[in-house]
């Protein structure tokens, strides 16, 4: 069940980067990508479908490390905290720009909001690149691994942005996705690098002696494999049905 539950945590881990890791990307590029309130509308159309569905897969993740390694919960929460407080904000910083823009009709408004979904963005790509980092160096423990591996792992964040063009380059209009053309971007390329980098962060992490005892690991791991061709498939609906160029601005 240890293995199941690792397996889990790491597919749910690098779907969230994979999937968000787009709208994640295109919000660090927004004012590059939307020149004018009416362009940034529809650059924010073009994930405004896939977000929120987006993060389910991140809740999931953090659901199954609180369930079935809640040691290694409690002692990563406790090393990396300023990382952890970071993309807290940055998460909320975003959701509030995406979903207050709309709310007002004004265009000093709107632009405050895009530019708490750019903050935002920034704060969620540099704080993953900083936890990743610094897992893939200093593993489980604290001090100066955590240090080195926050500076070390901030180019990883370059990884969102281009993840994010290949995104833009599939959704956006013809003419506005033309300004990510010379961005040599393929968005299945960067789905795999960022799907493997928590497969490498957490490599060294002390998993069998972090597992949860009893019950509670076997129920986390089978209710994650349970859960997941469900999410899944939504997710896989939801893409469908989105699959095309973004033609109008969306609610928000």
């Amino acid at each position: 069940m240890e293995f199941l539950a690792v397996v889990m945590l790491a597919v749910f881990t690098a779907g969230y980067l994979v999937l968000a890791g787009g709208d994640v990307g295109v919000g660090m590029a927004l004012p590059w990508l939307g020149r004018g309130q009416d362009e940034r509308r529809l650059v924010i159309a073009s994930f405004a479908p896939f977000f929120l569905g987006n993060e389910v897969w991140l809740v999931a993740a953090v659901g199954i490390l609180a369930g079935a390694f809640p040691s290694l919960e409690h002692q990563l929460l406790e090393d990396l905290y300023p990382l952890v407080v970071v993309l807290l904000v940055g998460w909320v910083v975003r959701d509030m720009g995406l979903w207050l823009r709309g709310r007002v009709d004004a265009a000093r408004w709107r632009g405050g909001c895009d530019a708490a979904v750019v903050a935002g963005s920034w704060a969620l790509a540099l704080g993953w690149a900083s936890l990743l980092g610094s897992l893939a160096v200093s593993g489980a423990g604290g001090g100066d691994g955590v240090n080195a591996g926050s500076v070390l792992g901030l180019p990883l964040a370059a990884l969102f942005a281009w993840h994010g063009a290949g995104f833009a380059r599939w959704r956006l209009p013809e003419g506005m996705a033309a300004r990510v053309r010379g961005v040599p971007s393929r968005y299945g390329v960067s789905a795999v690098v960022l799907a493997a980098l928590p497969v490498a962060a957490g490599a060294g992490l002390p998993w069998s002696r972090a597992a949860a005892e009893g019950s509670g690991l076997a129920v986390t791991a089978v209710a994650a494999a349970v859960m997941l061709p469900l999410l899944a498939a939504v997710q896989g609906l939801v893409w469908w049905t989105f699959r095309g160029r973004v033609q109008a601005p969306s609610y928000l």
